[in-house]
C-alpha cells in the first residue's frame, strides 16, 4: 500500500506546487512586465486616488453625468465581488417591471425626451459589471446633461463622439463610450 501511497502523494505535491503556485506566479509576473496596467485591474487614478477601473462599471443617478448601463448585481450595483446577470427570462414578470421602472426614470429625468430609449439603458448586462453604454445610450442622454450643466448639446455631443470606441478591426463589437471616463471629462470641462 505504501508503495502506490508514497509517489501518489509525491506527484500531488510537486504538481500543486507547480500548477497551483510556481505556474501563477510566473504568469502574473509576466503580465506586470508586458501589460502593467492592466494587470492591476486598469485602474483610473486622479490626484493620486484611485477613482474606477475601466474594466468595472459604477452607477451614477445624477442627472449632470450619463448614467451607466443598470447591474444586476447585489447588493449594490456594479459590486466586482459578485459578478452576475438577472437570470430573468423575456417573459418574466419581473423583468418586465423592471424595465418598466427603468423607463419611468428616464422619462421622468428627460421628460422633454420623447426619441427611442436604447435597450443597454433599461436592461442589465451578463456580468453586471458593463463600464460602457452604446452611443445611442450616450446620445439619449445628451440632452439631459447638458441641460444640468448649463452647456450646449452640441458640445456634449462632441464630447461623446471624442470618446467613442470603435468597433475592432470594424466588425467586432459595436461602438460604444465608456460612462466614467466621459463623466471625468465632463467634469473637466470649464
Amino acid at each position: 500500500m505504501n508503495a502506490i501511497f508514497r509517489p501518489a502523494l509525491t506527484l500531488l505535491i510537486v504538481l500543486t506546487l507547480l500548477t497551483g503556485v510556481a505556474y501563477p506566479f510566473l504568469v502574473t509576473g509576466v503580465a506586470h512586465l508586458i501589460f502593467p496596467a492592466q494587470a492591476d485591474g486598469s485602474l483610473i487614478v486622479e490626484g493620486g486616488k484611485v477613482i474606477g477601473s475601466r474594466l468595472i462599471g459604477q452607477p451614477f443617478s445624477d442627472p449632470k453625468y450619463f448614467w451607466s448601463r443598470p447591474s444586476a448585481t447585489s447588493p449594490q450595483p456594479d459590486n466586482a465581488l459578485a459578478s452576475s446577470g438577472s437570470n430573468l427570462g423575456p417573459l418574466n414578470p419581473a423583468l418586465t417591471d423592471a424595465v418598466k421602472a427603468r423607463i419611468a426614470a428616464l422619462h421622468s429625468a428627460d421628460p422633454g425626451n420623447h426619441a427611442p430609449i436604447p435597450v443597454d439603458l433599461v436592461t442589465a448586462s451578463g456580468s453586471g459589471l458593463d463600464p460602457d453604454i452604446s452611443l445611442a445610450a450616450a446620445y439619449y442622454q445628451a440632452g439631459r446633461v447638458a441641460r444640468a450643466r448649463s452647456l450646449a448639446p452640441a458640445r456634449v455631443r462632441a464630447l461623446i463622439a471624442n470618446h467613442a470606441r470603435r468597433s475592432l478591426l470594424g466588425v467586432i463589437g459595436s461602438p460604444r463610450v465608456d460612462v466614467l471616463e466621459l463623466n471625468l471629462a465632463l467634469d473637466a470641462l470649464k
